[in-house]
Formats: structure tokens, C-alpha cells, sequence
């Protein structure tokens, strides 16, 4: 990772070493059924390090929008999208949805942000700045949405097991052959799914209109990010670990012991750093990514109930919401 002015102030935790184990089968209990879910994160112990600000109500489901600077948040009653000034913390719009929203992805730079209306069944695309918005019928809750390299996007079809290929506001294909689709990211053309009912990763190309592989995934992942180099990096949110899979072919390659009910990741792409949020402790971990082995380079305590979290990779915020306190949090790493 490049010198940063800006992380040299930063209380760093590095002292602790994490190993990155090999991946490898062991004998392990039955899992539990059902899919992993955060945990019911306790009051704080700590103040949340940087600047904290009151938001709106259930905020879960983040954005950043590097050419416009605005952070995008999905909150309930009533369901919207707030486009945030990143730099400020200050609401700048507010877009209504038709539904409640959990998972958030910009589709490139600029925008728009595909917006998984859940209860609505619907995708919904908004652009930035101005927040203009195209809706499409999709599959049964959607839950995470992602752009693949062919500009096309894929939604995952929570409760109904599919997953829709849209293009051009028309759903163009769908994919049947899942039971919960979670958690979403792209490497190309391609792109990484977590069954949450069945604890796998699947991989598909989408050009191809074809799965390329499926493998077991822990005991309950829920979300993913592809990083620099075209791996998938798991939370394994039951399994309190992080997996890092290869894509094309679908492997797992290590695993990472990660106690605190990880669930929110977001990769910054410049620094080659990715963070993630552990539910049961309220904080947020920074890793090195650049060796190939992640190295803790820094720890926040955070606000209640940090489900989401997002990054500027330009400026180092780190953005993180509180879905019991209705709270930003906005760190300076």
C-alpha cells in the first residue's frame, strides 16, 4: 500500500497478527440452517472514532460516488435514497423509493446506484447528481444488485432464487438454479453470487449465459468484493472468518480466522485495502491486501450496529452507518 499522508495520525492496530491459512477440508459439526444474519450488536464500549452524524431512521445500505462525491444511503420510514456530501456529512437530495432497501452498489463511476428495492420487486437505478430514477420488475426480493463489465446488471432474487439479468430496463435472462442469492459482486463479465441458504459461492458468465463453477462457502456467508487482482473476498459471517476465492476456476485459495460477526465490506481499489465490519463488537477493520495476505493496518471503534460500510478510496473516508441509531459515521483513515 502507497504512503499516505493522511494515515500517519491513524492509531494503527498491527500488532496483532492474523494468520491467512491455507484453505483446507476439516471435520467440522453440522451447520446450522437458515441464513447468517449481523449480529445484534450491543451499546458501545467505546466512542466511534471520527465525525458522527444524526441521519434518518434504519440506515442500511451504502455508496460512494467518486466523480460527484456523494455518498448514497438507503433509509425507511419513509423509504428513500439520501445522496450525502460526502466531504460534509450533509444530505444534499433525497429520492423516494417503492420500497425498502438493504444492499446498495454503484454501477460505475458517475452512476448510477442500483438500488434492490426488496419489498417492491423491483430494481431501481438512480442517477447522480440529480437523482433521476428508472425502475424494473425483476424476481421476488430483490436483494443486492452489481454491473458487469458488459454494462448489463445482475439482481438477485432473494426469495424467489434467481437471479435477473437486466439490460436496457428489461430483465434479458434469469438464472434458476439458486435457492437465496445474497450478497453480489463482479470480475469482468463475471460474477460472484453467495447462496445464503446452501453457504456456497457460485460464479456465472454472463456473456456465456452459463455457471461456471459452485463451492462451499463456510458455515453462512453473506456478502463479497472482488478486489484488484479479480479475487472474491467473503465474509463469512457465521463462521467468523474472511475467504479469499479465485473466479475463473471457482476455488477457495485461504481462509482468515475473524472473530466479531463480519458482515459489511468495501475494497479501496487505490490502496488495495479492504474493510470490513464486525457486527458483534461495533467496529471496522482495515487490510493490507497488496501481498496477497491481508495485514491489519488499522481498527475503528464504530456506532451502534455498523451493517454497511463504504470508502473513498481518494480521500480515505471511511463511511459507516449505525442501523440502530440512525447514524453516519465518517472516519478519516
Amino acid at each position: 500500500m502507497r504512503s499516505h499522508p493522511r494515515r500517519d495520525s491513524v492509531l494503527v492496530v498491527a500488532s496483532v497478527c492474523l494468520i491467512w491459512l491455507p484453505a483446507c477440508t476439516t471435520d467440522s459439526e453440522p451447520e446450522p440452517p437458515g441464513a447468517a444474519e449481523p449480529a445484534d450488536a450491543s451499546q458501545p464500549t467505546a466512542a466511534p472514532a471520527g465525525q458522527v452524524t444524526d441521519l434518518a431512521a434504519d440506515p442500511e445500505g451504502l455508496a460512494f460516488d467518486p466523480v460527484t462525491g456523494l455518498l448514497a444511503v438507503a433509509v425507511r420510514d419513509p423509504n428513500r435514497l439520501l445522496l450525502v456530501d460526502g466531504a460534509t456529512g450533509q444530505v444534499q437530495n433525497e429520492v423516494p423509493l417503492p420500497g425498502h432497501a438493504r444492499h446498495l452498489q454503484l454501477a460505475a463511476p458517475g452512476g448510477p446506484v442500483l438500488v434492490p428495492g426488496e419489498d417492491s420487486n423491483a430494481l431501481i437505478q438512480v442517477a447522480l447528481p440529480g437523482g433521476g430514477v428508472t425502475t424494473t420488475e425483476v424476481g421476488e426480493y430483490p436483494h443486492d444488485a452489481t454491473q458487469v463489465g458488459s454494462g448489463r446488471v445482475v439482481v438477485g432474487d432473494e426469495k424467489g432464487g434467481t437471479l435477473s439479468v437486466v439490460e436496457n430496463g428489461e430483465v434479458i435472462q434469469t438464472f434458476d438454479d439458486l435457492t437465496q442469492p445474497g450478497g453480489l459482486a463482479p470480475v469482468g463479465d463475471l460474477v460472484g453470487v453467495i447462496d445464503v441458504a446452501d453457504f456456497s459461492l457460485s460464479v456465472y458468465d454472463i456473456a456465456a449465459g452459463e455457471r461456471l463453477g459452485r463451492v462451499p462457502a463456510g458455515d453462512g456467508p453473506t456478502h463479497l468484493v472482488a478486489d484488484n487482482r479479480g479475487d472474491l473476498l467473503v465474509a463469512d459471517t457465521r463462521g467468523d472468518a474472511l475467504l479469499s476465492f479465485r473466479a475463473d476456476p471457482v476455488e477457495l485459495q485461504a481462509r482468515l480466522p475473524l472473530p466479531g460477526t463480519p458482515y459489511g465490506l468495501a475494497y479501496d481499489a487505490i490502496d488495495d485495502v479492504l474493510w470490513v465490519t464486525l457486527t458483534a463488537i461495533n467496529e471496522v477493520v482495515g487490510f493490507d491486501m497488496s501481498s496477497g495476505e491481508p495485514r491489519e493496518v488499522a481498527r475503528f471503534p464504530t456506532v451502534r450496529q455498523p451493517n454497511t460500510v463504504a470508502v473513498d478510496p481518494e480521500s480515505g473516508r471511511v463511511f459507516v452507518v449505525g442501523r440502530t441509531t440512525g447514524e453516519l459515521q465518517t472516519i478519516q483513515s
